[in-house]
């Protein structure tokens, strides 16, 4: 009987050791994809209530730095170079610092997004654009912490924030018009030296018209501006299937000489052993 009960104690406290209680959190997270014009943006931030709390210079002080919601820093992720007041950021990462005052806020982009809220010491250097923006008075309250993209155009968004009766945003620009314009020009323009090699190689591979593989191989090369020997490796293939065993070999040494400088022993083994075969003083294998 002693055992029974011992047993059944173990039991009721590994379930009462195991048992986790979840309640919400005090403030909730968020994430925001929005895409403008190319541009991929994602938005993460903590959205902390006013709970009948005064926010602006009472939970969050005038005139100093805020994490901007709660928890982790606030962050935003591009995935091209946009401008942000002026300067332009490159793809990647920044947490978003705020200094509100009662006439207007200061949006700091910072380039180390690792902080949990604001950083231990604040380092200049890592501020990568400043941003001035002025409050516009909401007729109502904003009860819990709200941030979003508006305005949205091809090459343009606003990062808006909205608490209490405060409304703020800043303009993003984005480089939309120079992406597409070099996209058409690069389509416009006709292939480049990688499409011919690529579809050259597809023909060799799959066996199909060798003359229009060979038109292309040496189209590529012709188009390249910095010789390849992975290129004249192709070649020297594309010729041989043709039956074009003196162009096969010119390639073949072309590559051979080209991969012995950069120093890569697997195409310098693989045109030797072409060579051979073709110069006749080896057997090619069946």
């Amino acid at each position: 009987m002693k055992k029974l009960i011992l047993l059944t104690f173990v039991l009721m406290l590994t379930i009462t050791t195991n048992a986790q209680i979840k309640t919400p959190q005090a403030s909730t997270s968020q994430s925001i994809s929005q895409t403008v014009g190319l541009t991929d943006i994602t938005l993460e931030y903590s959205r902390p209530s006013m709970k009948g709390r005064v926010i602006f210079g009472g939970l969050v002080p005038y005139d100093k730095v805020w994490r901007t919601g709660a928890n982790a820093n606030t962050k935003i992720t591009f995935s091209d170079m946009v401008t942000i007041g002026g300067k332009e950021l490159k793809a990647g990462t920044y947490a978003i610092y705020t200094k509100p005052s009662a006439q207007s806020w200061e949006i700091y982009f910072y380039n180390d997004a690792s902080n949990w809220g604001t950083p231990q010491e604040w380092d200049d250097a890592k501020v990568v654009a400043t941003v001035k923006a002025q409050i516009y008075p909401m007729p109502v309250n904003i009860e819990t912490f709200t941030m979003s993209f508006d305005d949205i155009t091809n090459d343009s968004a606003n990062l808006s924030f909205m608490w209490e009766k405060v409304y703020v945003n800043i303009p993003i620009s984005f480089n939309t018009d120079a992406s597409v314009s070099a996209s058409i020009e690069s389509v416009m323009g006709g292939p480049g030296a990688g499409d011919y090699y690529t579809a050259a190689v597809y023909y060799l591979n799959t066996n199909k018209d060798i003359s229009k593989a060979k038109s292309w191989i040496d189209k590529a090369i012709e188009m390249r501006k910095e010789p390849a020997f992975w290129y004249y490796r192709q070649q020297s293939l594309i010729y041989a299937k043709s039956d074009d065993k003196k162009g096969a070999i010119k390639a073949a040494k072309t590559s051979l000489e080209l991969a012995t400088e950069a120093g890569n022993d697997d195409y310098v083994a693989m045109n030797t052993k072409s060579l051979q075969v073709w110069e006749g003083k080896v057997e090619a294998k069946k």
